[in-house]
Parts: structure tokens; sequence; C-alpha cells
């Protein structure tokens, strides 16, 4: 059987039934429902420097098989895995960086699969071969592969893409019937500081875990306030528009989780967490007072609550944030995948990528034994 790759300018130009058929229900994040919710809202598009670019391999009878949530990038902004220092190092060489092909899901720092093969593993060399195809035949500097699901990654290894590693924080339920029975696997100091930061940070406030048609336009109104500050801090604008939130919220209220803080009945903080099948995803946090460890309460006390009363396997609690260590949160490898057009600045790549992992690997080990679980001695 013959296969044919073909572009698409969005992901709504394809049937959503078919999406998803591709993607799974597995991961909130490749759903057809957020990548439109997207594009809709325009949070992609445009001026952004995500314009959509999702390839879709397909039979002799037009049929989708497999696909790539693909985006082609003239920035390097909201990814999340650092790669300016390639673009300084092309440029000084007198070559051009962007655009670049990026393989992920825009704004969002969060493992799951970039190859969308439904019923069809053994479709994965053919989709990674149109990635290199599309970026060799339209002159971009390469393809990249971000935040790549643990068991994707030999299928981008085997395509011989070269491999990037860097550390994230999440925390593992291991069986606890609630977050006592977790505490109680703590150092005894670290479970009395967990204690006291989650008192202090519930003083005189009502949080509350809102889902589904719990979530109101007035949650939204509050939290798009909280969002933008975090943002205009944190990346000089939201990447997110308003009416992103009103999307998500209409196609995806089960998926998601908005914890928010209430001071006299007034919302003063939020954190906007999504779903999947085995875990939960961290993504936006925002508050208009300055209220101590009310950031640990919201996005990761309330967010192992919830694991643990939903029976889910872990929470991933975005990018960064050694600060999470302390709170139950270990260190784990995310993976990155990455196609280099040109042979001579593959093999710098290359060799800048054996040493980078050999870094990343020491401080894991480094971090993991500094994790505030209870030692057997103690």
């Amino acid at each position: 059987m013959s296969y044919t790759a073909r572009i698409h300018r969005a992901v709504g130009a394809i049937a959503a039934q078919d999406w998803d058929r591709m993607a799974g229900t597995d991961n909130p994040f490749v759903s057809h429902a957020f990548l439109t919710a997207l594009e809709d809202s325009r949070s992609v598009g445009g001026s952004s420097g995500w314009s959509p670019l999702p390839i879709v391999i397909e039979d002799d009878a037009g049929h989708p098989l497999a696909a790539l949530p693909a985006y082609l990038k003239t920035h390097s902004q909201g990814e999340y895995v650092f790669d300016h220092a390639w673009a300084d190092a092309w440029a000084r060489a007198g070559g051009r960086y962007y655009p670049k092909l990026q393989i992920s899901v825009p704004f969002t720092p969060a493992t799951g699969p970039r190859l969308l093969l439904g019923d069809r593993p053994d479709l994965a060399p053919v989709l990674l071969t149109a990635a290199q195809q599309v970026a060799a035949e339209h002159d971009f500097s390469s393809a990249h592969a971000t935040f790549i699901a643990p068991d994707q990654v030999p299928l981008f290894e085997a395509s011989g893409w070269l491999l990037r590693a860097d550390i994230q924080f999440h925390w593992e339920n291991r069986g606890y019937g609630c977050f006592d029975d977790f505490l109680g696997v703590l150092a005894s100091a670290k479970r009395k500081n967990l204690r006291k930061e989650r008192a202090a940070a519930q003083a005189g406030v009502e949080i509350r875990r809102l889902r589904g048609g719990e979530i109101l336009p007035e949650h939204w109104d509050a939290f798009w306030v909280f969002y933008q500050d975090t943002g205009a801090r944190k990346w000089g604008r939201p990447y997110l528009t308003r009416a992103a939130f009103d999307l998500l919220g209409e196609r995806m209220g089960e998926s998601i989780l908005l914890v928010m803080a209430f001071a006299d009945g007034q919302p003063i903080a939020g954190a906007l967490n999504f779903i999947g099948r085995d875990a939960i995803y961290g993504r936006y946090w925002g508050a208009i007072v300055d209220k101590p460890f009310l950031h640990f309460e919201l996005c990761y006390y309330q967010a192992i609550d919830a694991a643990i009363a939903l029976g889910l396997s872990r929470v991933e609690a975005g990018a960064q944030g050694q600060h999470k260590l302390a709170r139950g949160y270990e260190p784990v490898q995310t993976i990155s995948a990455h196609h280099i057009v040109d042979p001579a600045f593959r093999r710098a790549v290359a060799d800048f990528l054996v040493r980078e992992r050999a870094g990343v690997a020491q401080d894991q080990q480094w971090l993991g034994e500094r994790t505030p679980f209870r030692r057997e001695t103690e």
C-alpha cells in the first residue's frame, strides 16, 4: 500500500473523530478540542509565531491514518526547551535558524505523544520521514519534537533524531489513600514543614476545586486576571487569549480542574490543571494578593489531593521549579528530539548534546538524593 503525506493549515481542517482516533484519549493536550481551541481563539496563527502545520499520513482512499501536531515556528518562545543558543550560533555562522518545524503542543511543557499513530504504530518511520522532507523541501533549518512520551522516544532515536534531556519535577502516587498517607512517607522535619505551609496558605481563605459545569464565566474572568499578571511577569505577554479559556471550558470542561482561592467571597488566586488518563497536568497560576505559601497550596498540594482522589498515577507540575523538590515532587528526565538539516551543524549539536545529557543525568542524581522522603535509617 502507498501512503500520502498531506500538510494541513489547521487541526480544525481535520475531522475531530479522525484526529482523536489517531491521537487517542489518554492525553488532553493532543486532543482535537485543545488544539482547535488554540486555533479558534487566535492564540496560535496570525502573528503569534506559531502557524499550524499538521502533517497527516493518508491511505490511497484519503483516509487519515497517523498525524503530527506540527507548527511552523519563527521564534523559540512558548516551547520550554531552550534552543536560543543554537539560533545564535547558526546566525554567527551566517545561517538562518528560523523558520523551523516544531512538533509539539504550543505553550505546554507536558509529556505526551508526538506521533499520533492510532492503531498504526508501523507508520512512525513514515511520519518522521515526512517531517524531515517537509523541513528539507521548505528550507527549514530543523525539526524539533518536544516533551515526548517516554514510550515514543525510541521511535525518534531509530530514525536518527538527536535526543536532548532536561529535568522536570513530577509527583508520583504510590498508592496513597489520602494526603496524610503521602505525608507519612516524608522525613519528620519535611512533614512538619508541609503541614505548616498548608495551614498558613489555607488560613482565612476558602479553596474550591471546580470541574465541568461548576466552572462559570465569572471564574474564567477572575482567572484571566491572574493569568495576565503571571504572563506579563514571566513571558512579557500572555500566550493565550481571553477567548481560549472560554473555548477550553466549553470543549473540555470535565478534563479541566480549576483550583481557586476566595477571601471574603472574592477570588484572589487560581491554578489551572488538565486531567488525563493517568495524570494531572499543572499549567497556569496567578494571584492578586501576596499570601505566603498560597502558590504551593493551589499548584502542588491541591493537585496531589486531586490525583489521590481520582486515582491518578502522577502530577506533572510544569517546567522548571527546583522548589517543587521539597514538596514531594521528584526529578524526572524529559526528552526532546531534533532533526538538523545541515550536516555540519548537526555534528556540532550532536557533540553538545552528548555533554549536556551527561550533565543532566548528574543533576538528576544529585536532586534525587535530596528529596524529602524518609530514609530507611530514619
